[in-house]
Order: structure tokens, then C-alpha cells, then sequence
């Protein structure tokens, strides 16, 4: 195990931390983060053709949340299957300002903006505009291979443009992320300390091989114990109320989308039952 630094040292020249960033967003405890799953957008081939539909959802679903007693929600275009590998196109990028701006105006919670598949620049423009918190990168550092083909990690170009737009948010990284592949030799705890140290991610989520899969404690404890002290690791899926108490010690942050809807299925609606039972269940941890 690599020796732990004092948590000060990894940001020399800044005056306000990466640890104090994420306690002045979040306060004490681990926050919990519900997915919003937007129905398909305008351009993309399951879109219903209307905006106004897919914007009441999105509202509906994070006032749900917030009233439930989630700490932030995080809006992701879910619906707009096939993915583009980076870029999205310009109306992808209008209509999730659009709509992250209404859920801004509607909550008092933190909002964040996931870009599928990996657009950082995007998300940090739309946060920028609609008045987001935080923003989720799936592959922020090094390289994974996934049904988008090889995606490479930009986080020279995210971090630079968050500094020149002067953006007061957060950027969650995804450590080797989900529906992906890493290169032969990668290994997770030091893809882990590359993202964290080198680039320079506010936090790291680590998920199941898939969408809804659960993360084991034993992972996650490899990770926190070779980094510096401070710094935060979330889990980015397949929480349940069976598990959420274990998660929520081990985790400095829990997001949660599947085990909230319908079926369990990502993308259905949300389960107004299943959100009570695994708020009882983390109320009870």
C-alpha cells in the first residue's frame, strides 16, 4: 500500500481543497445522489417528439427525489441510446441546458449533469449555464474500451476549461467505469491514484461491471487506503436497501438510479415504494 499524504499536500497553490469543496457542497455525512434518467432527446432515434414531455419528467422526478431526502440529483441524457463516443451534437447540448435549468429552478438540492458517453465539456457547459454543482465523467483519465469504441480520458482539457470558466463545481470521475473494458495491465487502485493526483478529479465513483451491479466494500477499501487522506470516493451503483448501510460507511458519497424505479430497471419510472424502502433502510444505517 502506497503511504497516505496529509490530504493538503496533493493541492499545492490551492486555497480551497478538493475535501473542502465536497463539504461546503455537501455538508457532513455522505450524501446520497438520485438519478434523473431523461428520456430520449431531440436527435436521438427513441426521441417522442416532445421537449416538453421529457422536461416535466425530469422536474417531477428531482422534486420527488428531493422530497424523499436525497442530497443532490444527477440529470443524464439515459434515453439517448446509441451513445456518441465524445462529442454530442449542438441540440443535445440545448436541451439538457434546458432542462437542467428547470430542475435547478425547481430544487433546492445540488444538481449535477452526466453527458453520455463522454462528453466532459459539454456537461461542464451545460452546469455552467444552468446553474449545475457538480458534473460525472465516465472515463476522465486513461483509456477504456467500450461499446462506444476506445475512449481516452481528457482530463487535460476538462480541468483547464473548469479554471477558465471560472466554474465552482465538482467533477466526479468514474475509476475504471462500468459497460467497460480496461487495457491488459490497468489495475484499479492505480487508475484510481492517476485520476485523483494527476488529474486532479474533485471526486471518484466506482461501480459494478454494469448499470445497477453492486460494489463490494473490499474495492472500495483498496481504493480510500491508497490515496491521500481526504480524498473521495463514491459509489456510482447497484444500491439497494440491503446494502446501503454497509455502503454508506465504507462510501464518502452513494448515487442511485435503478434500485429506484419500476423493476428496478434503469430508465422506468421512478417507484415511489421502492424510494421509501431504501430510504428507511439508509435511515436505519
Amino acid at each position: 500500500m502506497s503511504p497516505r499524504l496529509s490530504g493538503k499536500a496533493e493541492d499545492p497553490g490551492v486555497g480551497f481543497s478538493r475535501t473542502e469543496r465536497h463539504e461546503a457542497l455537501w455538508g457532513p455525512g455522505t450524501p446520497l445522489v438520485g438519478m434523473i434518467h431523461l428520456l430520449p432527446l431531440p436527435g436521438a432515434p427513441g426521441f417522442g417528439g416532445s421537449m416538453e414531455e421529457v422536461t416535466s419528467r425530469a422536474v417531477e422526478e428531482a422534486t420527488s427525489l428531493a422530497g424523499a431526502g436525497f442530497d443532490g440529483v444527477l440529470v443524464e441524457n439515459y434515453g439517448d441510446t446509441p451513445f456518441f463516443p465524445t462529442k454530442v451534437p449542438p441540440e443535445t447540448v440545448a436541451a439538457l441546458a434546458v432542462i437542467v435549468r428547470e430542475v435547478v429552478k425547481e430544487t433546492t438540492v445540488p444538481v449535477g449533469v452526466n453527458v453520455l458517453r463522454n462528453d466532459s465539456l459539454a456537461a461542464l457547459g451545460v452546469a455552467t449555464a444552468a446553474g449545475a454543482r457538480f458534473i460525472r465523467v465516465n472515463v476522465h483519465t486513461g483509456s477504456m474500451f467500450t461499446d462506444q469504441g476506445l475512449l481516452h480520458g481528457m482530463a487535460h482539457e476538462t480541468m483547464r476549461s473548469k479554471a477558465y470558466l471560472n466554474a465552482d463545481l465538482s467533477v466526479l470521475a468514474d475509476v475504471l467505469v462500468k459497460h467497460a473494458t480496461a487495457p491488459a495491465g490497468v489495475e484499479l487502485t492505480s487508475a484510481a491514484r492517476d485520476s485523483w493526483l494527476r488529474g486532479k478529479a474533485d471526486g471518484l465513483i466506482l461501480s459494478g461491471r454494469e448499470t445497477g451491479d453492486p460494489v463490494e466494500p473490499e474495492p472500495l477499501r483498496s481504493i480510500k487506503g491508497n490515496l491521500p487522506a481526504g480524498a473521495k470516493v463514491w459509489v456510482g451503483s447497484g444500491g439497494n436497501p440491503d446494502n446501503v448501510g454497509t455502503l454508506l460507511r465504507e462510501a464518502d458519497g452513494l448515487i442511485v438510479g435503478s434500485s429506484l424505479r419500476v423493476g428496478g430497471v434503469a430508465g422506468a419510472p421512478l417507484d415511489l415504494a421502492r424510494i421509501g424502502a431504501f430510504m428507511d433502510a439508509a435511515a436505519r444505517s
